[in-house]
């Protein structure tokens, strides 16, 4: 059964958002030089999440001081709502892939990975029947979308560039200078003609350049090197805003081959709807608030950075493709998305937290001793993963920290650290104690060497660097020279537990009443 959250769009997902109270209306002037960064980190930093939709996004004095005056205006002339911390919450999160809790889209996962073979007709026939859900979620091509009720090209694009149509933010102090942060990069592989949606920066350069930070493990920089060798010129499109989950799907760690909008249609079980670029053969989505299309040519490269990044360091000045605007389509009444990041915790922590979920169910299908895993928020994700496994035989945690260091994106984790099955690991205080009292550093830390995420900072070389594993668990009998009795946990009996259990209310009744 399709979910009757409004989805679809960013318009309609925004009256939703207020409707449920998940959503703050700021009218006064705010300056998306630094002071947006401010106020969205106060909010997350507090712990209090809402939804923050800017109505008045101007420049002010500290934008003055930086030298910038554009007004991001509207065809109405009014300027253009920013909206930002959509997804800094679990709840909003769910929202935005089409469910009432985290728990329902990971379901969604899970039933085609326990589906079998069928073994009767009644099992062909309901077979068919969630093959052709799946199918119904495929993206479908229709005409012009709302996405190019504007479109400003040609003569026009040198009157009215990138930031008098979008109120680009400079995030940090110390930026290079003003940049997208959540766009939809949509690329093609010139070998298949398969279609990628990734997101990557965007550092505005001027009202009709950009960089593109596409980082050498992304498969957006596999499309462009392809285009490279071939020596041709590589269209681009840029979508930002429209359905909230494809952005979500933009920064899931898929196979190449997966197209994200297919995915975010199986999410929530509706298509999304793709329109024909103006000045590019590549399909956008029809929906989206802003389109920006373009090229990267080949062999074109300029210094992008620095850059207040993720891992809460600026990512230094590095060069990175060029991207040429042709044409900038957009909505009527456009809301333009963004993000911001830096030091922990941020929004992204629950785009990551999304992604820790969804992908549980397909970590499991090559390793169905995984129990569960956590991606803590303060080591960035990627540098540190904590996993239980059900532990069989000498080695597990050894084998299943190779398997996790050659598998996907997660083989840019740094640290990864094996507990036994009965170890929650989201409590830190249990991890903590746990791990503390079953490793001996010189027997159960090893280490390896491989790729790592391209902004890690700490490595000798770019891109390549150390790795170490914690082995955790309980060790068996013999399992590398331990021959002690490997003690028990200290618990309670259960039955008295149990008894205690039924006491429990009346003995805090009986003491608030003392």
């Amino acid at each position: 059964m399709a979910s009757t959250i409004p989805t679809g769009d960013l318009q309609s997902f925004v009256r939703f958002l207020e409707e449920k109270g998940e959503l703050i209306r700021i009218t006064d002037p705010v300056d998306p030089h630094l002071e947006v960064t401010e106020i969205a980190d106060r909010f997350v930093k507090a712990g209090e999440n809402p939804a923050l939709l800017f109505e008045n996004p101007v420049p002010g004095k500290l934008s003055a001081a930086a030298g910038r005056t554009e007004t991001a205006l509207t065809a109405d002339g009014k300027p253009v709502p920013l909206l930002i911390n959509l997804y800094a919450s679990k709840q909003r999160m769910a929202w935005a892939l089409g469910c009432e809790s985290i728990e329902e889209a990971v379901a969604k996962i899970e039933e085609p990975l326990k589906m079998g073979p069928p073994t009767g007709l009644w099992d062909k026939v309901r077979m068919l029947g969630k093959l052709k859900g799946w199918g119904e979620a495929m993206p479908k091509s229709v005409g012009q979308g709302v996405c190019q009720e504007i479109v400003i090209q040609g003569e026009d694009l040198q009157g009215r560039g990138l930031l008098d149509v979008m109120p680009v933010l400079t995030t940090w102090p110390g930026d290079g200078g003003p940049y997208i942060t959540m766009p939809l990069v949509i690329t093609r592989n010139p070998a298949n003609g398969r279609r990628n949606i990734g997101m990557y920066r965007m550092q505005v350069f001027d009202g009709l350049t950009t960089g593109m930070h596409w980082q050498i493990h992304k498969t957006g920089a596999a499309h462009h090197a392809e285009y490279e060798k071939r020596g041709e010129r590589m269209p681009v499109c840029v979508a930002i805003g429209g359905p909230p989950v494809l952005t979500y799907a933009a920064t899931a760690p898929l196979p190449p081959d997966i197209d994200e909008a297919l995915f975010a249609g199986f999410l929530t079980g509706k298509p999304v709807a793709m329109t024909k670029a103006v000045t590019c053969d590549l399909e956008v989505p029809a929906e989206a608030d802003f389109v920006i299309e373009g090229y990267v040519d080949p062999g074109e490269r300029r210094m992008e950075g620095d850059f207040g990044d993720h891992t809460g360091f600026y990512s230094l000045a590095e060069e990175f493709a060029v991207f040429h605007v042709t044409a900038i389509t957009s909505r009527r009444d456009p809301i333009y998305l963004t993000t911001i990041v830096g030091v922990p915790p941020m929004e992204d922590g629950w785009l990551g937290m999304a992604t820790e979920r969804l992908f549980l169910p397909l970590l499991r299908v090559p390793l169905p001793e995984v129990v569960d895993y956590h991606l803590p928020v303060a080591a960035c994700f990627h540098n540190l993963v904590i996993i239980s496994i059900k532990k069989s035989y000498p080695g597990h945690a050894r084998k299943v920290c190779q398997a996790l260091w050659g598998t996907g994106q997660i083989m840019f984790t740094k640290v990864v650290i094996v507990v036994d099955e009965d170890v929650n690991v989201h409590d830190m205080t249990e991890v903590l104690w746990r791990v503390s009292n079953a490793v001996d550093p010189a027997r159960d830390t090893f280490f390896s060497e491989g790729p790592v995420d391209q902004l890690d900072h700490t490595t000798n070389l770019p891109c390549y660097g150390g790795k170490m594993g914690v082995d955790a668990t309980r060790k068996l009998h013999g399992e590398q020279g331990y021959e002690r009795v490997w003690p028990p946990v200290v618990e309670m009996d259960p039955a008295v537990k149990d008894e205690v259990g039924r006491k429990w209310a009346d003995l805090l009744k009986g003491l608030g009443d003392a």
